[in-house]
């Protein structure tokens, strides 16, 4: 992910960020429902479990650490079939685990996208720690992931707290997407 650009990075992610926002404002009745299906969902397990597997195992194959140069095949197979049996046989809340894996890896590529820039804006701060609170989602869902179905139903018990939610998320990644236009271009015109 270094030769993504950290104002690319920002705007795209926070598009992307945005699009659940904007479907839990315009139609929170959809969104409760598609939200309250994620947790269990096998189709949304496996997609990230895989995205998450590849994403890991590309990372590992750009490693050069010359301890592990002469088995790294071995490594990655291994890595690539636990990827795979984990979306065989441990499919209780998969989805969850799934997005835990992406947000981990998400993470990285933030925090080695952010990092340069540190010195350039205290606004990277701001992208550092976003990166960090995957880091902490991630790990605590990899651990308990009924979490995340418990905090939906929290959630998503009215319209209400949908609105807010959304909203509050709409306006995060509005804030993240105005940063990747202007300050984070900037700072990447300045190294």
């Amino acid at each position: 992910m270094t030769n993504v650009s950290l104002s690319s990075f920002a705007v795209g992610l926070g598009f992307v960020f945005a699009l659940p926002a904007v479907f839990g404002l315009t139609s929170p009745e959809k969104f409760r429902d598609a939200m309250r299906k994620f947790p269990r969902s096998n189709a949304w397990g496996w997609s990230l479990m895989l995205l998450g597997t590849a994403w890991f195992v590309y990372n590992v194959s750009q490693e050069q650490v010359a301890d592990f140069q002469s088995y790294k095949g071995i490594l990655l197979s291994f890595f690539a079939g636990v990827g795979i049996a984990s979306c065989i046989f441990v499919r209780d809340f998969l989805a969850v685990r799934g997005a835990a894996v992406v947000m981990l890896l998400l993470a990285k590529g933030m925090v080695d996208t952010g990092r340069p820039f540190l010195g350039s804006s205290s606004w990277v701060l701001l992208w550092q720690f976003w990166a960090y609170f995957f880091v902490v989602g991630g790990i605590w869902l990899t651990v308990s992931p009924w979490r995340l179905r418990d905090m939906i139903n929290w959630v998503t018990a009215s319209e209400q707290r949908i609105r807010i939610a959304c909203g509050t998320r709409l306006a995060f990644c509005l804030l993240i997407i105005l940063l990747g236009a202007t300050v984070y271009r900037t700072a990447h015109a300045g190294q």
